[in-house]
């Protein structure tokens, strides 16, 4: 592997339909910091266990968190190695045939050594990451993290040692044999978007004199 790349490794060669894979940095890179959560395996008590849960991207690292509690959390930085996968829809690719037929998708599958996440500067400084990957900017708006959060909370760090991405997008592969025939086919675009904000009755918001913070206005900005 270079700098630029993720693989073909291992764990993470893909190997059904290898023309939609990339192993580029920047484009793994982009689908996870785009990606709203992420699923993560791990063996529980001799159980295969999949869970979805919120992650956060520096660097070559990903990091997860749960509650200390946890055995699932605990389980996955147990393990010498940890899968995490992510998936963003991007919409339908109807063809002609059920067979052919699909949907428009991002997904992005990583691997490597996970350890938990001990200094206290290093766990308030990530906590305040996943907020941020949450909705950027909501960090510096919300009151700071307690010490009894803090202790509750779990943090693991994956190192990205290796990972695929698959791509599907762009029109059918209709068979030759189908392409006369009187069925539609195409693609049809879907997207994440954000209604109405609907703001909390209870507490100092009762009044209804509380602003909208510059993270949501800067979220409704940047979606239209």
């Amino acid at each position: 592997m270079s700098e630029d790349t993720l693989g073909p490794g291992h764990h993470t060669r893909v190997r059904r339909m290898p023309e939609l894979a990339t192993y580029d940095v920047e484009v793994i890179n982009a689908i996870l910091d785009e990606a709203r959560f992420c699923h993560v395996a791990a063996i529980v008590d001799g159980q295969a266990v999949t869970v979805p849960t919120l992650h956060a991207r520096e660097g070559s690292t990903l990091y997860l968190h749960g509650s200390q509690s946890n055995a699932f959390m605990k389980a996955v930085f147990s393990c010498a190695t940890a899968f995490v996968s992510v998936t963003i829809y991007d919409g339908l690719r109807l063809a002609r045939s059920g067979f052919e037929s699909s949907i428009a998708y991002r997904s992005v599958v990583v691997v490597g050594p996970a350890s938990q996440v001990s200094d206290v500067a290093e766990k308030r400084r990530v906590l305040d990451m996943f907020v941020d990957a949450i909705l950027p900017g909501r960090a510096q708006e919300v009151r700071p993290l307690r010490e009894r959060e803090l202790n509750l909370t779990l943090v693991v760090r994956v190192e990205i040692s290796e990972a695929s991405a698959k791509v599907s997008h762009g029109p059918t592969q209709d068979d030759e044999d189908d392409m006369a025939l009187p069925i539609w086919s195409g693609t049809i675009p879907a997207h994440l978007e954000f209604d109405a904000p609907v703001p909390s009755s209870d507490g100092a918001m009762k009044d209804g004199n509380v602003a909208l913070p510059e993270s949501l206005v800067r979220l409704y900005r940047d979606q239209r």
